[in-house]
């Protein structure tokens, strides 16, 4: 892995997570990561966010009038010159629970890395909660999307496709330890019939919880489904990891 400085970046736009998410990212990465770091959230909203955060505005994409781009944001952090960061960073979804010590995030060799798929394991593609990349050095991808972005929005569904198809295509794609990063949907929640009368798990290895989909850290702590049909009890020992 490259030398430098630790970044953690994380972003945050609109109202759909509040400042407390950024908040407690922030505590968990600090009880977490052994050493130094900065911790940079990315965002048009700053208000409520703790003071050892570093809010720096999200880059535009740049696109043409009228072209959506909400769901494409983070590619703004392949930026060549990102508000001068410079160094190692390791991007994480604001809604994570880290729940182990996560310095090896930071240690195992390699480009880039990122989640690999859990659903559809034969494809290329990386589940992009949680990825780790030297600042600047692929530039090239968003600077594709930026010139090519028709084509690219039709072909791939999301930004974690396109991104996990463009890297590959540099022979630089490399997935993290599959224990490392569990799914709360498919790793925590016990196997139906038993998630009636057994409450979610952090799986064995774990070290960050993903929650994807519906379920969000406060829902999965309440047992609230919010739709989803495997219905876990409550898991209140979210609140052991998830707080500032």
């Amino acid at each position: 892995m490259p030398g430098g400085d630790r970044v953690i970046l994380c972003m945050k736009w609109g109202t759909k997570y509040g400042p407390e998410y950024v908040n407690r990212l922030y505590a968990m990465v600090r009880r977490h990561l052994r050493g130094d770091f900065r911790f940079v959230c990315l965002t048009d909203r700053s208000e409520g966010v703790r003071a050892e955060v570093e809010c720096l505005p999200i880059p535009p994409l740049a696109l043409p009038p009228g072209i959506p781009d909400r769901g494409w944001y983070k590619l703004t952090t392949f930026e060549a010159d990102l508000h001068g960061l410079r160094g190692t960073a390791l991007f994480l979804d604001l809604d994570v629970v880290i729940v182990d010590d996560m310095t090896p995030f930071f240690e195992v060799p390699g480009e880039f890395l990122i989640i690999h798929d859990w659903k559809r394991p034969w494809r290329i593609t990386g589940n992009s909660s949680v990825y780790r990349y030297t600042l600047g050095a692929h530039a090239d991808v968003l600077a594709k999307f930026r010139r090519e972005f028709e084509t690219i929005r039709k072909e791939f569904r999301n930004e974690q496709a396109y991104l996990s198809d463009a890297i590959h295509q540099k022979g630089q794609l490399q997935y993290w330890d599959d224990r490392w990063c569990a799914s709360f949907k498919y790793h925590c929640i016990p196997r139906w019939p038993s998630n009636y009368w057994r409450a979610p798990f952090i799986p064995d290895g774990a070290r960050i919880l993903i929650f994807h989909g519906v379920m969000n850290p406060p829902d999965a702590q309440e047992g609230r489904s919010n739709g989803n049909w495997r219905r876990p009890l409550p898991a209140p020992w979210i609140a052991d990891h998830w707080h500032e």
